[in-house]
């Protein structure tokens, strides 16, 4: 049986696992990805309301200040890349659309 254990790093301190913590276990791959897509979204949204920024703007203050959460798991088919999902959701929630070049 797999386990899905959720570890979550500060983008702040980029590598620092001293930074890191566990945050629990979970009993299947959903679980633990429907959690790290939440404390991802907590500090998008609340990012978003403080600020009116462009999808860009945005993302780059999630991976330079969020929390990046990350899933530990010998389940192959269990992947999350808080990153990739932050970058994707920036593009939802930021309320000013990224410049166009002329």
């Amino acid at each position: 049986m797999a386990h899905y254990t959720v570890y979550v790093d500060d983008n702040f301190h980029y590598m620092d696992e001293d930074e890191r913590y566990k945050l629990r276990d979970f009993p299947d791959c959903a679980s633990a990805t429907a959690v790290c897509k939440g404390i991802v979204d907590d500090f998008l949204i609340h990012a978003a309301k403080e600020k009116d920024c462009t999808p860009t703007e945005l993302y780059s203050q999630y991976t330079a200040f969020g929390e990046d959460p990350w899933i530990q798991t010998d389940d192959p088919n269990c992947r999350f890349s808080a990153w990739t999902y932050a970058e994707a959701r920036s593009r939802e929630l930021a309320s000013k659309p990224e410049p166009i070049d002329s």
